[in-house]
């Protein structure tokens, strides 16, 4: 199976990594220091389930790649719009754009690029950085949900959950990923937005009950924008996060909260922004998201 890895980074290193090892045609798109440390290097993944080292075929051109079956496509959502304008050299008659992105907007941010017949929607779950170019440190967890918008069970998707499984991580076909993209939308909608905004890891917010407090009402907002819209979350969706939470170690700490603290851009405007932004659309009062986009949105594009 030929496999691109649009945008480089922790998603796409591990899983990209993972594939190309087990003996997938895997090329990697990447730029900057990543991009000559996988040409000069290679790409490593350390991780608890086995080290990686491996030759990448890395470029930051797709045009020199050509059609292949499956990109994942693992850019942060402020950079979805200008990514997916490059897509078109990757993508054959059959070609599948798998959009890991948090949020619920990628799959109709690249549809509009290269049509939705080309696009599936798809859900990352692995704790993993990129602690030097052309690295990978994985901690835990490395599973992909995706599935196509309309729910059927389609060839090219069962393909590559074949090739996910040869290469030893869970991949799950999806036959609801509008759910699925959902139901890890309220909870990271959630989480990242009270850590980054009492800057303070998850175990700071457990001590404290009116935080506790604040994340269920934002958790709760956020489940009714998705009625509104839809959505029919399955049971025990709120007793299940509220044990995670109680699960998460101590220093936990979101990818926005991260990025604040290093003065990255925020993935806010499709995180709690969107949340309030829907719930203005669908008549859903969302004051505790609100409240969170507007004392981060002097943050949203970085250091100053």
């Amino acid at each position: 199976m030929r496999i691109a890895i649009f945008g480089t980074g922790a998603v796409g290193g591990y899983f990209g990594g993972r594939l190309a090892a087990s003996g997938e045609d895997v090329s990697f798109i990447a730029r900057g220091a990543h991009l000559a440390a996988l040409r000069q290097r290679g790409l490593g993944i350390s991780s608890p389930k086995g080290d990686v080292h491996l030759t990448a075929n890395a470029t930051d051109s797709p045009a020199s790649i050509g059609p292949v079956d499956v990109v994942l496509f693992t850019v942060k959502l402020y950079d979805v719009d200008a990514a997916a304008a490059m897509l078109t050299p990757l993508i054959g008659p059959d070609t599948v754009v798998v959009t890991l992105q948090n949020g619920v907007e990628a799959v109709d941010m690249v549809s509009r690029h290269v049509g939705r017949a080309h696009v599936a929607g798809g859900v990352a779950y692995v704790v993993a950085v990129v602690d030097e170019p052309g690295h990978v440190r994985h901690t835990t967890a490395d599973r992909l949900v995706f599935g196509e918008p309309d729910g059927h069970l389609s060839p090219r998707l069962a393909a590559f959950q074949e090739a996910g499984r040869r290469a030893g991580f869970v991949a799950d076909l999806s036959p609801h990923i509008d759910v699925d993209l959902w139901v890890k939308f309220v909870r990271l909608g959630t989480w990242s937005g009270m850590t980054a905004v009492t800057r303070s890891p998850m175990g700071v917010i457990r001590e404290h009950p009116e935080l506790l407090e604040m994340m269920e009402r934002a958790l709760d907002e956020a489940m009714a924008v998705g009625r509104a819209r839809g959505i029919a979350f399955p049971d025990g969706l709120v007793e299940g996060t509220q044990q995670m939470v109680l699960n998460f170690p101590y220093a936990s700490k979101s990818s926005m909260l991260e990025d604040l603290e290093r003065g990255r851009r925020l993935e806010l405007p499709w995180l709690s922004g969107a949340i309030a932004r829907m719930g203005r659309e669908s008549g859903v009062p969302t004051p505790t998201h609100a409240f969170i986009n507007a004392v981060l949105l002097p943050f949203v594009d970085g250091a100053r």
